[in-house]
C-alpha cells in the first residue's frame, strides 16, 4: 500500500515513520508549520528522517493557526505551562481542531499524488484534554477520508493499541534514536523537562525501562497526579 506519513518529527511520528516502513511503501511525508512554539525545533528531524529513507518531504505553512487561533502553544499565545500532561492546566495548549485541519489537508494530498491511506501516530494515551485525539473524533475523520475521496483514503493507526511507553519500547527495537526527534512545546536549545509533553517523554522511558537519550534543562522527580 502506498502511504503518505503525518512527520511531525516527534517521537511518537517518527516511531510510526519507521514502523510503516516495515510493510508499506512510503512516498512522502508532511510536516505543517502552523506557528507553535516547537516546530522550528522538531520539523528539522522530521526532515531528517525522511531524507535519509530517501522519501520525499513536504512542509505545508499553517500561518493562519497563529494569526487567528488562540492557544498559548502557538508564538502568539501566552506561556507553556508545567505540569503533568493530564493536568487541566494543559488545555492552554490546545490549538483548536488542529488534527482535523491537517487530516482534511493530507487527504487532499494523498489523493493528489495517488496514495492510499494515510498514516498518524495516535496512540492509546492520548489525552482526553485534546478532542482531536480522542478515538471517536479518529473514527469520524477516518470515515469522512474514505467518504470524500475517489481513491477511498484509508486513515492508519499503527499505534492505537500502544502506549507512550509501548511506543518507546517499538522505537528501540527498530533501531530509532530518540535523540534524533522533539517534544518540548516551549521550543528552547533543549527539552526543558518540566513542560507537559517533556514529563510524558519522560515517564515513557521511565515505564520502558530504557534510558532516556534527552538532554533536559531541568529533570525534578516526575509529578504524580492526585
Amino acid at each position: 500500500m502506498k502511504v503518505c506519513v503525518l512527520l511531525s518529527g516527534g517521537m511518537d511520528s517518527v516511531a510510526a515513520f519507521y514502523e510503516v516502513l516495515q510493510s508499506h511503501e512510503v512516498v512522502a511525508c508532511l510536516s505543517f508549520d502552523y506557528g507553535a512554539k516547537h516546530n522550528a525545533r522538531e520539523i528539522p528531524f522530521a526532515k531528517l528522517h525522511a531524507e535519509r529513507n530517501g522519501v520525499l518531504h513536504q512542509v505545508i505553512p499553517l500561518d493562519f493557526m497563529n494569526r487567528l487561533f488562540k492557544s498559548d502553544l502557538l508564538q502568539s499565545g501566552g506561556s507553556i505551562p508545567d505540569g503533568h500532561y493530564a493536568e487541566e492546566s494543559m488545555k492552554q495548549t490546545v490549538v483548536p481542531f488542529r488534527n482535523g485541519i491537517m487530516l482534511a489537508i493530507a487527504a487532499g494530498y494523498a489523493e493528489s499524488i495517488e496514495a492510499d491511506a494515510l498514516v498518524i501516530a495516535a496512540h492509546s494515551g492520548d489525552h482526553a484534554i485534546y478532542p482531536d485525539c480522542r478515538e471517536p473524533f479518529m473514527q469520524a475523520m477516518a470515515t469522512a477520508m474514505t467518504e470524500g475521496t475517489y481513491a477511498k483514503i484509508q486513515l492508519l493507526r499503527p499505534f492505537i493499541a500502544t502506549d507512550k511507553a509501548g511506543i518507546a519500547r517499538r522505537g528501540a527495537e527498530l533501531g530509532i534514536d530518540f535523540a534524533e526527534t522533539w517534544s518540548c512545546y516551549k521550543g528552547q536549545e533543549i527539552h526543558c523537562g518540566v513542560c507537559g509533553t517533556c514529563v510524558e517523554r519522560r515517564e515513557a522511558f521511565v515505564l520502558a525501562g530504557l534510558p532516556d537519550p534527552t538532554c533536559y534543562e531541568q529533570a525534578p522527580a516526575l509529578p504524580t497526579l492526585a
